[in-house]
């Protein structure tokens, strides 16, 4: 990897990578650094690393045990012996699941991950250097201040909301000590969709600052008559052209990392709401439900948390379905009509963006974006309608059984 050092967007992004690999979510970012003259205590830091995620683990799979066997108890006391069995059982058990499967991504998705930090090294140092010809990169607000302020934020906001509207809720059937855990467990998982955003930012920093080239391109078209300046002009439209094909095989590499455990929080975190909505409804006859405000709060904190990945996805979509038109508007110039050379290149720029398509995909199962999470947002309602349907009729059969027997 090259040095975090070297890539202004890596060393903005070095602080919440780092508190990542904290939570044994990614390993620690100095792993990847190839050129440390301090190999031997690279390895040591990742053996460490490794001790640590296995430990990590093992304390996931404890707190799993303890919610089910926590949750068969509760279950028992509100003999709600039905689905809600199920639905607790699978949703306690993804506690374990995800912590296994995030484990086995970092395993057998290493070098992947290195080569991510490594093309986008070299993508910012290209970028940036074929910017200068048109006058360097234009001033907008700092990388920094927009992964603090679209990232940084909501870390901040799970860290300290999602232990006070969770704590609660998790019955009393857990000591104090194992809730503390559960928490720790629970903001971990919810922080590998902030994980994903931020590679998502720097995908989407790269994605502007190729579109701001081809803008200066345009503007530089406009005014150009000179022969040597079309033909260089030309270079900078075939450079923007193969830095925008590497730029989309980032994206699908960060894609295919992503895949396995953003899918998982999608199912977990939609099944948390329903599993939610169920406790919910049987504790709506109880006049000491003290939880009731917390569970709607937690509910809208899930749904928020995969709002998040697929607003800042579609954010960075958007940007880049920006380039047909640019292109469409320098095919209308009349140096391009004059100058077949620029003409073809169009046309072959023009193809590649047809082909080549920015879709953030979770192993081609469904595209995170906002057009899915309304579709996702659809399917929760119709689940918690057909729940709440279900638990009705429920309470009807058992009052009619019971009237039955006080007849008799």
């Amino acid at each position: 990897m090259v040095a975090p050092k070297k890539s202004r967007l890596l060393a903005t992004a070095f602080p919440y990578l780092q508190i990542f690999s904290v939570f044994s979510l990614t390993p620690p970012p100095q792993s990847f650094d190839h050129t440390s003259p301090h190999k031997r205590l690279r390895w040591y830091l990742m053996a460490g690393f490794v001790c640590y995620a296995a430990g990590i683990l093992v304390m996931v799979l404890f707190v799993s045990y303890v919610n089910i066997i926590a949750i068969h108890k509760e279950i028992l006391d509100y003999h709600v012996a039905d689905f809600t069995s199920v639905m607790g059982n699978i949703q306690k058990g993804l506690y374990s699941v995800m912590a296994i499967a995030n484990q086995l991504n970092m395993v057998f998705n290493y070098r992947r991950l290195g080569r991510i930090y490594e093309d986008v090294a070299s993508l910012e140092w290209d970028i940036d250097e074929a910017s200068q010809c048109f006058g360097g990169q234009k001033q907008r607000y700092s990388f920094r201040f927009r992964l603090a302020f679209s990232v940084g934020v909501w870390f901040i906001l799970l860290l300290i909301l999602v232990p006070k509207f969770t704590l609660l809720s998790l019955g009393i059937y857990i000591s104090w000590t194992c809730k503390i855990i559960t928490e720790f467990v629970i903001v971990m998982q919810q922080l590998k969709s902030v994980e994903y955003c931020v590679f998502v930012q720097m995908i989407h920093e790269l994605v502007l600052r190729l579109r701001h080239t081809l803008l200066k391109l345009q503007e530089d078209l406009e005014v150009c008559e000179q022969q040597d300046m079309l033909q260089a002009l030309c270079v900078a439209l075939k450079r923007n052209q193969l830095l925008l094909g590497r730029l989309w095989r980032l994206q699908c590499e960060v894609a295919s990392y992503f895949s396995l455990p953003m899918m998982l929080l999608f199912l977990y975190n939609g099944l948390t709401i329903l599993h939610m909505v169920n406790w919910a409804y049987i504790n709506t006859f109880l006049d000491n439900d003290c939880c009731r405000y917390d569970r709607f709060f937690i509910c809208c904190f899930l749904l928020i948390n995969l709002l998040m990945p697929c607003l800042l996805s579609q954010r960075c979509i958007n940007a880049y379905n920006c380039f047909p038109r640019i292109l469409h508007k320098i095919r209308c110039l009349s140096a391009a009509s004059d100058f077949p050379i620029l003409t073809r290149g169009l046309r072959e720029y023009s193809l590649q963006m047809q082909h080549l398509k920015l879709l953030f995909t979770c192993g081609g199962l469904f595209d995170i974006n906002l057009k899915y999470f309304g579709g996702m947002l659809v399917t929760i309602m119709g689940y918690i309608i057909i729940l709440i349907q279900f638990k009705i009729q429920a309470i009807a059969e058992n009052k009619y059984k019971s009237s039955l027997n006080i007849s008799v």
